[in-house]
């Protein structure tokens, strides 16, 4: 496989990257690499293996060394904020940060997980979301950014299942005084899923390379429902083949990771994302195909 690098690195090459832990398996590196290839922007983009106790330091790092632009994963999406001079009012309200724009040493939080996700999912498989049911899997940082997304457009009411129940408890109250958002009942999943329009899992349950896992059984799913899972590795979960097998429309999170980084690259540079070469860059590298 012939892999896309950034721009011949010189003294004027500006730094990015994505920090996390764990981070080896990230994509990132090479969708944005390509993405600076494409549009002759003279910037690279690597991976930093942050544990929690290195994060403030990090982010010292990230002001002395002028890095730019950073992408956070998990599990410093929340925790990175108090290190932060400002934080975007979509970030706020959803709590969480997963990119960060240093302009001249005032370092701005960002969220696009969700508007990825959104744009994602209305493109793919569902143009008008108003209304709809929901029901999502886990109560972490990913899960703040589509709730915060979906309330946008309108959705009907929105439960927030997490095996850990204070969790997604306290996840719906941060929410609930701007739309029906509650905590469901994790021994009432298969009345949950059978409710639901839309079904969301937002857990590592299923990721490569433990790709047998499922969030919840497809029999649950009532058909015509859409079965959504923000893993793009593999492209389809076994959670998305057997809802498929159960008539639901299925949505795999490989739209959603690659809009999330386009958002990101336009604030970085103001620049439009070159986002059909960020895709099949990535679909490269899972040796797979267009969905």
């Amino acid at each position: 496989m012939t892999v896309q690098q950034g721009n011949k690195v010189d003294s004027h090459t500006v730094l990015y990257g994505v920090i996390g832990d764990p981070i080896r398996h990230s994509k990132s590196p090479l969708m944005m690499n390509r993405a600076f290839k494409e549009t002759g922007i003279n910037g690279i983009y690597t991976a930093f293996h942050i544990v929690p106790d290195q994060l403030a330091n990090f982010i010292g790092g990230v002001r002395a060394m002028g890095i730019r632009g950073v992408n956070v994963t998990i599990p410093h999406k929340l925790d990175v904020m108090q290190h932060l001079d400002h934080i975007d009012d979509s970030a706020l309200a959803i709590g969480a940060v997963n990119t960060i724009v240093n302009d001249n040493g005032r370092l701005t939080g960002y969220n696009t997980d969700g508007i990825g996700y959104v744009r994602s999912l209305k493109e793919e498989v569902e143009s008008d979301l108003a209304g709809k049911r929901v029901l999502i899997f886990g109560a972490g940082g990913a899960a703040r950014g589509i709730i915060y997304g979906l309330i946008q457009e309108k959705v009907g009411p929105i439960a927030v299942a997490n095996r850990t129940a204070e969790r997604a408890v306290q996840l719906a109250g941060d929410f609930s005084s701007r739309a029906d958002v509650y905590a469901g009942e994790w021994d009432k999943l298969p009345e949950l899923c059978a409710d639901a329009d839309l079904i969301i899992n937002t857990t590592s349950v299923g990721m490569y390379p433990h790709t047998d896992g499922i969030p919840a059984e497809a029999a649950w799913l009532r058909e015509g429902a859409i079965a959504s899972d923000l893993i793009y590795n593999p492209l389809e979960t076994r959670f998305l083949q057997e809802a498929r097998g159960r008539g639901c429309r299925v949505h795999g999170g490989l739209g959603m990771f690659i809009y999330q980084g386009a958002f990101a690259f336009e604030y970085w540079t103001g620049t439009p994302a070159p986002v059909s070469a960020m895709r099949s860059c990535v679909l490269e590298a899972l040796g797979g195909s267009q969905p």
